[in-house]
């Protein structure tokens, strides 16, 4: 009995120290996409060399196995900014991940999956000790009731689309994990080939995103009380002219749902 207690107690302090331990810089994964990753048209969108990802896949893995070494335990530890900074991360981590598997022979990420199954119901890796796959990250752990109540994170999870928000060229860490939510949102809805505001029609036009969690975007949390107060508030960025900029902030604007563009966000 002895014995066992030894071994719990060095399996506890193993525990406890990959979660102390734990790189929350996420210096790793931030090297990849400073090097991989570029940003277009002004900042408001990005694509990802893909192939000079795959010639680092080694390191890309290596930062992933970290990634798996943490327990649900040593998770639970930690503050709120960083478990969602970590989990953000490992989602556009293993997101790429999941493309070089089959890179160059894909056109889109819906190339990985079929009629009975999508790319995202894969169960292809390990994450708080359990195989998991992308949806379970966004949808039960991200976007779970109560957990970060954060809409902006919609812009931040990126799933390798040119019809996605741009993947940062850095990795998001807790310290400055609000600034680059923000950041991120303000890039996507600057984007006019995704989201703007037609003055002739007098409607916003925006990213399917909005119709798929528009949801999320009506809780109230973190001043998101609407998609329509939501527009509201980043209208300097939707429209150039202060008109339409104060229609949009009045809530009176249209809301039309553009089609999503799912070929491969790669540079070319």
């Amino acid at each position: 009995m002895k014995h066992i207690w030894i071994i719990l107690g060095i399996l506890l302090f193993a525990t406890s120290a990959s979660a102390q331990y734990f790189d929350h810089e996420h210096t790793a994964w931030n090297m990849l996409l400073k090097q991989h990753v570029r940003w277009i048209s002004n900042g408001t969108a990005s694509q990802v060399d893909y192939a000079g990802l795959k010639k680092d896949r080694t390191q890309l893995r290596d930062y992933l196995a970290g990634l798996s070494d943490i327990s649900e335990r040593g998770f639970e530890s930690w503050g709120k900014d960083q478990q969602l900074a970590f989990l953000i991360n490992a989602y556009n981590a293993f997101t790429i991940e999941l493309i070089l598997i089959r890179y160059p022979d894909l056109d889109s990420i819906k190339d990985l999956g079929n009629f009975l199954k999508s790319p995202w119901k894969k169960k292809f890796f390990t994450l708080l000790g359990k195989k998991r796959h992308l949806d379970w990250i966004e949808h039960e752990m991200i976007r779970k009731p109560g957990a970060y109540d954060d809409p902006r994170i919609h812009a931040a999870v990126v799933c390798a689309s040119v019809g996605c928000p741009g993947i940062r060229n850095e990795a998001f860490i807790a310290r400055k994990l609000n600034a680059q939510l923000d950041d991120s949102f303000r890039r996507f809805l600057s984007d006019r080939t995704r989201n703007r505001y037609n003055p002739r029609e007098g409607t916003l036009e925006v990213s399917k995103i909005f119709d798929w969690y528009g949801g999320d975007f009506g809780k109230g949390h973190g001043g998101f009380a609407s998609l329509e107060a939501t527009f509201g508030k980043y209208a300097d960025v939707l429209a150039d002219h202060p008109a339409d900029r104060e229609k949009i902030r009045s809530g009176n604007a249209g809301i039309r749902f553009l089609e999503y563009d799912w070929k491969l966000n790669d540079l070319p």
